[in-house]
């Protein structure tokens, strides 16, 4: 299984410098619709439901102190170790998100059920700092929940 650098170094290298934020929440959405689509985790590191929005800590200790990112930051990945699937799903999530904003990226996952709940369970507060896991179920519910709206529109 590849690991969320190897998922942040194909998006630098596809999109090019972004913010550390906005790739942290394109990695999120890349974990979260891999999740619907494959129905397997697209890595294993957990996300965590931070102040800002969703967090793979093990990325952020190494992007840590950087407010944008290249392809040629060493975040330890391998952007060639993703398969035709994994491709698939990054490539589907840059073609929906990555012309947001970070900011606005952030707003989004702090609508969303699963950034929510997770900061729910913890008991934590708006700007509050905490380390509660956003659960691979709670993802795949909502998303999934999202394609079926989609769907049921259309029939409509």
């Amino acid at each position: 299984m590849v690991k969320a650098n190897d998922v942040a170094a194909y998006i630098l290298h596809r999109r090019g410098p972004m913010t550390a934020m906005k790739l942290q929440k394109l990695v999120y959405y890349s974990q979260a619709w891999h999740l619907v689509w494959e129905e397997r985790p697209l890595f294993d590191e957990p996300i965590q439901a931070w102040a800002n929005g969703p967090v793979v800590p093990e990325l952020y200790a190494r992007h840590r102190g950087k407010f944008r990112l290249n392809a040629e930051d060493a975040l330890g990945g391998d952007r060639t170790v993703l398969d035709e699937a994994e491709r698939g799903s990054v490539e589907a999530v840059l073609d929906a998100y990555a012309d947001r904003s970070a900011h606005w990226l952030s707003e989004l996952t702090h609508r969303e059920t699963p950034w929510r709940e997770a900061r729910s369970r913890a008991r934590l507060g708006d700007g509050e700092r905490g380390s509660a896991v956003i659960e691979h179920a709670a993802m795949h519910e909502y998303y999934d929940g999202l394609t079926g709206a989609d769907a049921d529109a259309e029939d409509v």
